[in-house]
């Protein structure tokens, strides 16, 4: 992984903690924030995909991405927050999930139109 993302998670958590403070009720907003994230890359993907009749399509990919990077990290925020190691705790979920993939390689998935409304 990219070098900057472990010192701005670390950044992150720092000024966190000394704007907000450290207590459960802290850490517990810090947790359910993921949650608020991964709302908003939902709706994006709803506004993607256009799945709103009076909105249309709202989102691009490129806003559903930035959606989801927002989700990991603040995931990974919140495992810091937590007196945790965040690279340790990705790398074995990592290794976790590597672990349940079958040993001949990949599936071909299938494949549908994209995008799946015309622009």
């Amino acid at each position: 992984m990219d070098e900057t993302i472990w010192p701005a998670v670390h950044e992150a958590r720092r000024w966190l903690d000394l704007s907000n403070g450290t207590m459960p009720l802290e850490l517990t907003c810090r947790i359910l924030k993921v949650t608020e994230e991964a709302g908003e890359a939902a709706a994006a993907w709803i506004g993607l995909l256009g799945q709103n009749p009076r909105k249309g399509v709202t989102h691009t990919r490129d806003q559903v991405a930035a959606e989801l990077a927002d989700v990991a990290f603040t995931a990974l925020v919140a495992l810091a927050s937590l007196d945790l190691d965040p690279r340790q705790a990705l790398t074995e979920c990592a290794a976790k999930v590597r672990a349940r993939l079958p040993s001949d390689g990949p599936p071909t998935p299938a494949r549908l139109p994209w995008p799946p409304h015309a622009p």
